[in-house]
């Protein structure tokens, strides 16, 4: 028997994927906020357009360090991009 609570199991349920595409809908949304376009976010965040993209779109898994660059930017703490639904 394991010590894990049962909800955190449940939690851990999400696939990576599908956490990807929540973190990079709010990054959107804390972007859009800003009134930035993503080139312009791009450039603050000195990282390419495209980049952004994937991160925003889900299809890569930014590093932790890529997070806090953009949670930087944004202005907004770290756990503020992982607030996701």
């Amino acid at each position: 028997m394991s010590d894990i609570p049962e909800t955190w199991l449940i939690r851990l349920s999400v696939k990576k994927e599908d956490l990807a595409r929540k973190v990079g809908r709010r990054i959107v949304q804390l972007r859009e906020r800003k009134g930035w376009s993503q080139s312009e976010f791009a450039r603050a965040c000195m990282k390419d357009r495209q980049t952004i993209e994937r991160i925003e779109s889900g299809r890569t898994n930014p590093t932790i360090y890529t997070l806090y660059e953009i949670a930087t930017v944004l202005e907004e703490p770290v756990s503020e991009l992982l607030k996701v639904k």
